[in-house]
């Protein structure tokens, strides 16, 4: 478990009771991207009630390695690594080198500018050294004139390439962790 004091978000492992605080931060983040124009990224409809949201969510608190993120005990946001991308994300190029890859970060909207992703990613960064892994990758949206790409690089990723699944673009973007110097590319 680990405590950032300075934002004051606590990070603990994730459990099956967590699912429906993630699937509320989910519908909570479709309806702040609906109303700033952003009907591409998740689509329209809540993520709870789309097709596999609910399943995929609970796969993820029993199946990965879940973490959520508290602010005085209420879960604010959530963290998914794995040891690999989600086999549904075709077009991600696999690595010759074991990696951990973060499949979900999301957080409360209503928690929005207090750094709370931040807060997870950096504690991606401790889990993946702790696995005695160097390489952390994530996939996101590119569409949107890139502003989630430039927020990963914000917090330390280099994009590596795009990819497209359908009509979404989207980017692999990866860090070096055991050297934070050095760059992926």
């Amino acid at each position: 478990m680990s405590d950032s004091t300075a934002s004051g978000v606590r990070i603990r492992p994730g459990r099956p009771g967590d699912v429906p605080a993630v699937l509320d931060m989910l519908d909570g983040a479709v309806e702040w991207m609906n109303a700033r124009g952003n009907t591409e990224q998740w689509g329209t409809t809540p993520y709870s009630r789309k097709a596999g949201g609910a399943e995929r969510v609970r796969h993820y608190m029993e199946e990965c390695e879940p973490h959520i993120a508290e602010v005085d005990g209420l879960p604010v946001g959530a963290m998914v690594l794995s040891g690999g991308p989600s086999p549904t994300m075709t077009g991600i190029p696999a690595v010759d080198e074991p990696e951990r890859y973060v499949r979900l970060l999301i957080t409360d909207r209503k928690q929005a500018g207090l750094g709370i992703g931040a807060v997870l990613l950096a504690h991606a960064v401790e889990e993946t050294r702790r696995a005695g892994v160097d390489l952390l990758r994530v996939d996101c949206w590119a569409g949107g004139g890139g502003e989630l790409v430039r927020y990963y690089e914000r917090c330390g990723f280099t994009a590596t390439g795009p990819f497209q699944k359908g009509s979404w673009p989207g980017m692999v973007l990866a860090r070096r962790v055991g050297d934070v110097g050095r760059r992926v590319g």
